[in-house]
């Protein structure tokens, strides 16, 4: 935020009040535990790694590892290079990854190790201290105070794509046995969507009879089944011979109006040095945005859209009647992530709500055109939108628009509970309930879930509003 106060010297200052936002390297390495067996790997302080296990393991209630180089004072002046190499060293003796995924923080982008040097370095010197000198290494810059968790996440699913699908090693034409007989090789990068997105945008694929590489794939890792024995890197994600492939998938899918207005993304690099056709498209919540996204399986598969989509379409359409009285008129604030920003703003307009205030920590600069692209049509009165802000910043505002409601995540509990006003959970984090990670929000049937949650969470509202209670509403 810029909240603008004097000092004693009555110069003035710039602070930030519960951001809207995480730090880029966060993002960094929860992209990375969705690639197969890969150890996410800071060059930086103990205390990053330590702060992002936290805020990770508060939403997704796993544990995850975060491999540091583990700086000090000393490594501020001298450079942190030698950490970096001893720590890659240890991390693939004691946890045998198929890979590392290096991302950088704000001390080591400030005093300006060349990363890529010093693996170029380690690489040569690996063979005699390293039990496993030839693994991949991935590796991302990632300064927090340049950015958000997800440029940290996009960076990490771009370089991905450059440092490994896309590397000089000749593809091999016999490379499909793993994809199943009749079906089609697609590449998808959703985002930073929920586990049980990723789950649900694999069946939605596979009805069509699609082999999806989803990358990054953090459905078993980040959500992973009781397990009977402590695996030190969890099963699940995307594997690094799927990555390979990715240059002779029929097609890219990504999901990000915001994303796509930015450039430089994983899609656009395979597009470019594979000519691999790229579908750059609005996250699919809402009816309108999911017909996208289903169009555009349908004409890549050729194949009609299945029976039990159709009918689950038809079902959302049948709640949006039955419910709209409850939520027209209804006036929202809607915060989070850019992309997500624009896709809860899509949907919010399709019931009936009026979206107030759209905001986010992020500062793309497209968040504006996105949210007026996916409301054409279907609201009388533009939102307000702001980009860059915090909570205090969102606060402000919200005293004099009075908003229904809130939708985001957890760090806007404590203003909704200031005003008495609901809070509708999505988005990362959710630190202050059980689920957070399996909320479904994309297509037809995570639509649905979302109405339920919103309508449900105004009638509430009126129940504990109402001095006699409701039995039925």
């Amino acid at each position: 935020m810029k909240h603008t106060a004097k000092l004693k010297t009555g110069h003035p200052y710039i602070s930030t009040t519960n951001a809207c936002k995480l730090c880029k390297p966060l993002g960094a390495c929860i992209a990375f535990r969705g690639i197969e067996g890969t150890m996410p790997f800071l060059h930086g302080s103990q205390g990053c790694a330590t702060y992002m296990r936290r805020y990770i393991i508060s939403h997704f209630r796993e544990p995850i590892d975060i491999a540091s180089s583990s700086l000090s004072e000393k490594h501020a002046v001298y450079g942190g290079g030698s950490n970096l190499k001893l720590g890659l060293n240890n991390s693939i003796d004691k946890y045998a990854p198929n890979a590392v995924g290096v991302a950088t923080t704000c001390l080591t982008e400030t005093i300006g190790d060349d990363v890529s040097m010093l693996l170029r370095e380690w690489r040569v010197d690996a063979d005699a201290e390293c039990p496993n000198p030839e693994i991949p290494v991935v590796n991302v810059s990632t300064a927090s105070y340049s950015g958000t968790h997800m440029e940290g996440f996009h960076a990490v699913v771009r370089e991905t794509i450059a440092q490994i699908a896309l590397t000089d090693v000749p593809i091999p034409e016999s490379g499909n046995e793993d994809i199943k007989i009749g079906t089609k090789p697609l590449n998808l990068m959703p985002g930073f969507v929920s586990t049980a997105d990723l789950r649900h945008l694999r069946d939605v694929c596979e009805d069509f009879g699609l082999e999806p590489t989803i990358l990054p794939d953090y459905s078993d890792t980040l959500d992973a089944p009781v397990m009977a024995e402590y695996e030190k890197l969890t099963s699940g994600g995307t594997s690094l011979q799927s990555i390979r492939k990715m240059p002779r998938a029929i097609a890219s899918i990504e999901f990000g109006r915001v994303l796509s207005a930015c450039g430089q993304t994983g899609g656009e690099l395979l597009q470019e040095k594979a000519d691999v056709p790229l579908y750059a498209m609005g996250m699919p919540i809402g009816v309108r945005e999911s017909d996208r996204f289903f169009n555009t399986l349908s004409r890549l598969s050729d194949r009609p859209i299945p029976r039990r989509h159709e009918l689950e379409r038809g079902r959302l359409l049948d709640a949006y009647a039955d419910g709209h009285k409850y939520l027209f008129g209804k006036r929202a604030i809607v915060y989070g992530e850019e992309d997500l920003v624009v896709g809860l703003t899509a949907f919010l307009s399709e019931i009936g709500v009026q979206p107030i205030l759209c905001a986010s920590g992020g500062s793309s600069g497209y968040l504006k055109d996105a949210i007026a692209a996916v409301t054409d049509g279907l609201l009388r009165e533009a939102p307000q939108v702001r980009d860059d802000v915090d909570f205090f910043d969102i606060a402000q505002d919200a005293l004099s628009l009075k908003p229904d409601f809130l939708i985001g995540n957890s760090k806007g509990y404590s203003f909704a509970r200031e005003q008495g006003i609901p809070l509708i959970r999505v988005g990362f984090p959710i630190h202050d309930r059980m689920g957070g990670q399996r909320i479904l929000h994309l297509g037809y049937r995570g639509s649905q879930n979302l109405f339920d949650l919103t309508v449900n969470a105004i009638i509430a509202k009126k129940q504990r509003d109402s001095p006699v209670g409701y039995g039925y509403i």
